[in-house]
């Protein structure tokens, strides 16, 4: 396990995703292996990175089916957990006609919310180069125990930490409650991914270079910030500079699952192969382009985790004009 590049923690679920009706004119479902911290290590594993999940499953079909589907795709399973008493998790996504999505989650409780601080594994963190986590995992009092506790591992043991709030308002007892918690993440990111609407949620900034200006006056430890902005692409900020690169906005798109963490895991990749020390303007705008191509080809496919794109494709799609 010592040669584990990146460590996440957090949501293995079922989507379920619409495909269509049946000849009774009922809506079918298709069960895709999904939850975004996974998502964003599949990317990664694609553009050749070593990774291992931290969580739990229920020990049932879902289960096995979600275990069968991490290794499929490279990701070291040893720390995914299997509950005999409490199934997996499931998420029902309504998708909407310009491809966003609605999420019904049937979590109460489910398997991912049952991990415990004993199962955190010390080493496995320690040695990583980075650690990646979100806010599911900081919805009930358990598993936030459990986060915490990797997140003062990750810190003790100078890991860059990212973090992804990856809001869903339908898990939380309260949106303080989870502005609690998004505040608490905060304290320990060097990198932090945050969507439009959530960061203006968060520091009720309708300006995105307002809201990047509320989170670092709070948390100067956090050296690069990236707001997703959907259809409208993509930003990073980094010390004096800000990149804005428009989104790669094709016809074919089906559905967004899984958009967010494969920008998410393409730009964790750029960390990767280049650090996070004396980025130029330039650099920040290949990151962006880079990841804004693979998010527009995730929207094309049905689900993420087992679909991602590789270099080669990604970059293909980049040098065709658009």
């Amino acid at each position: 396990m010592n040669n584990i590049e990146v460590t996440a923690l957090g949501e293995l679920l079922i989507d379920f995703t619409e495909n269509g009706v049946s000849t009774q004119g009922n809506p079918l479902f298709e069960a895709n292996p999904g939850g975004a911290p996974c998502n964003v290590l599949a990317m990664l594993g694609k553009l050749g990175h070593t990774t291992a999940f931290i969580g739990k499953v229920g020990k049932d079909f879902f289960g096995e089916q979600l275990k069968t589907a991490i290794e499929e795709v490279k990701i070291n399973s040893k720390y995914l957990y299997m509950d005999e008493n409490v199934h997996t998790t499931l998420a029902l996504v309504h998708t909407q006609p310009d491809g966003d999505r609605d999420f019904s989650f049937y979590r109460n409780p489910g398997a991912d919310m049952l991990l415990t601080e004993s199962e955190i594994p010390e080493e496995l963190i320690h040695n990583s180069k980075i650690f990646h986590f979100g806010t599911l995992s900081m919805t009930h009092e358990g598993v936030r125990r459990a986060t915490q506790r990797a997140l003062e591992i990750a810190a003790r043991s100078n890991v860059i930490i990212s973090f992804d709030p990856n809001l869903r308002p339908p898990l939380w007892h309260s949106l303080e409650e989870a502005k609690e918690q998004v505040l608490y993440g905060l304290q320990y990111c060097k990198i932090l991914k945050i969507s439009d609407n959530e960061i203006q949620w968060l520091t009720e900034k309708e300006d995105f270079t307002q809201g990047v200006d509320w989170i670092r006056k709070r948390y100067p430890q956090i050296q690069l910030i990236f707001v997703s902005m959907g259809k409208n692409g993509s930003r990073a900020y980094y010390g004096d500079i800000m990149v804005e690169v428009p989104a790669r906005i094709t016809e074919k798109t089906v559905e967004t699952t899984g958009a967010g963490d494969t920008f998410c895991g393409c730009v964790l990749h750029d960390v990767l192969e280049h650090g996070l020390m004396k980025l130029t303007e330039e650099d920040l705008q290949n990151m962006l382009a880079f990841a804004n191509t693979a998010a527009s080809i995730i929207t094309t496919r049905k689900g993420a985790l087992r679909v991602m794109p590789d270099r080669e494709e990604i970059e293909r799609l980049m040098n065709m004009r658009t």
